[in-house]
């Protein structure tokens, strides 16, 4: 039933000011519904999107929260960083970066920042 359906991902946010600044300035999104006051929502790419709402709870997560699949990570990488983007290092059993990416056997290729709001976001591309 759910199998054919869109899915959207849902983040909180301390300051929906800040958050807001930080997804337009530094990813170039702009909320759908920017005369709301306590949630913001982001269309994406093939119907996708997600809601940032305000909320004291944000940055608790400590796992990927929501990503985007991408055609050239490092490509990605390279212009977000260019925005003032850092990326994050791990170096866990089975998951280890290098310059910010990590690659697994598969070929498939990943990287992880965080947003204003202590959210991680990912960026992955797919062999």
């Amino acid at each position: 039933m759910l199998k054919d359906q869109q899915v959207s991902a849902v983040l909180p946010a301390a300051d929906l000011a800040r958050a807001r600044d930080f997804y337009r300035d530094k990813l170039g999104l702009e909320p759908e519904n920017s005369d709301a006051g306590d949630n913001l929502w982001y269309k994406c790419g093939s119907g996708t999107g997600f809601l940032l709402y305000q909320t004291p709870n944000a940055g608790s997560a400590k796992n990927t929260q929501m990503g985007w699949a991408v055609d050239d990570v490092a490509a990605e990488v390279s212009e977000l960083r260019g925005k003032g983007i850092t990326f994050e290092d791990y170096d866990f059993p089975g998951l280890k970066t290098e310059d910010g990416i990590a690659t697994d056997p598969d070929g498939s290729r990943a990287a992880w920042f965080l947003d204003t709001e202590g959210n991680i976001l990912s960026l992955i591309q797919m062999p």
